[in-house]
């Protein structure tokens, strides 16, 4: 085998790695995600953004929201999410994921891969996002409508040492974003 030298394909590729945005719903986890990615891009960065929502509809279509297919989806999102880093991507994935032991499961598979990963809280306060309601989920949880509403009537377990933790409420998405590229470029990851 050859050294990699100036101008490989891999070189050209740049360090892959998950970012990992987990909070609660309408915490900003996708606004922060779309922002940084926008502006990676722009600087010519390969980024891709796994969002919550999409992975339920093409890649997690038929799971419900049982521990048990919570934890299968946050598994396949962390599955593919390592297979882009390890092949150059930065890959965003804004995802409530509420249970500590299955993101730490998605950390142990990229660890044992050496491919990078950071977590992030995007650490929104219950009531803040229940005024935001992006996609109407608390005002459907008080009517009664749904149950089972991840930090409300469902288990959120926050992360006890996050790589960054974001006060969305207390910045704007410009400043979370770039707190976050300030960490990935601190950690050689950018």
């Amino acid at each position: 085998m050859s050294t990699a030298t100036a101008g490989t394909p891999q070189q050209a590729l740049g360090t892959g790695a998950t970012v990992w945005l987990t909070g609660l719903p309408s915490a900003g986890k996708t606004t922060i995600a779309t922002e940084l990615a926008g502006r990676l891009e722009a600087a010519g960065r390969r980024v891709e953004v796994l969002d919550g929502d999409e992975i339920r509809t093409f890649l997690s279509a038929g799971l419900g929201f049982s521990r048990t297919d919570r934890d299968l989806n946050v598994q396949r999102i962390g599955f593919v999410a390592e297979l882009l880093a390890s092949h150059g991507v930065l890959v965003l994935v804004p995802v409530i994921a509420p249970y500590a032991d299955s993101r730490e499961a998605v950390r142990k598979r990229h660890q044992q891969a050496g491919t990078g990963y950071v977590e992030v809280h995007v650490a929104t306060p219950v009531e803040v996002c229940s005024r935001r309601d992006v996609k109407g989920l608390y005002a459907r949880q008080a009517a009664g409508e749904i149950s089972g509403l991840t930090g409300v009537d469902d288990p959120y377990e926050p992360p006890e040492e996050p790589d960054l933790r974001i006060e969305a409420h207390r910045q704007g998405v410009e400043e979370s974003a770039a707190a976050l590229s300030a960490l990935l470029s601190e950690r050689g990851l950018l």
